[in-house]
């Protein structure tokens, strides 16, 4: 990913990290996931969300403050 890119959130499940996307674009931030899972073995690796540098702090913000992220995995 590019340096001006850096990671607000991280999960095993893919679902969760659309989740995390889709509050984020809807807060008016521009979001990606990584997806690092192993291809053959999903239980293995993470799916990332990606935010511009710029909007770090404010992502990490409103996902610290949403309920439907806060469950434990």
């Amino acid at each position: 990913m590019d340096e001006n890119w850096g990671k607000v959130y991280h999960t095993r499940q893919m679902i969760r990290a659309e989740i995390a996307r889709e509050i984020l674009e809807q807060n008016g931030i521009a979001a990606v996931i990584v997806n690092k899972q192993d291809s053959s073995y999903p239980i293995f690796g993470m799916c990332e969300v990606h935010v511009p540098m710029t909007d770090l702090v404010r992502a990490q913000t409103i996902l610290s403050n949403e309920e439907s992220l806060a469950e434990s995995e």
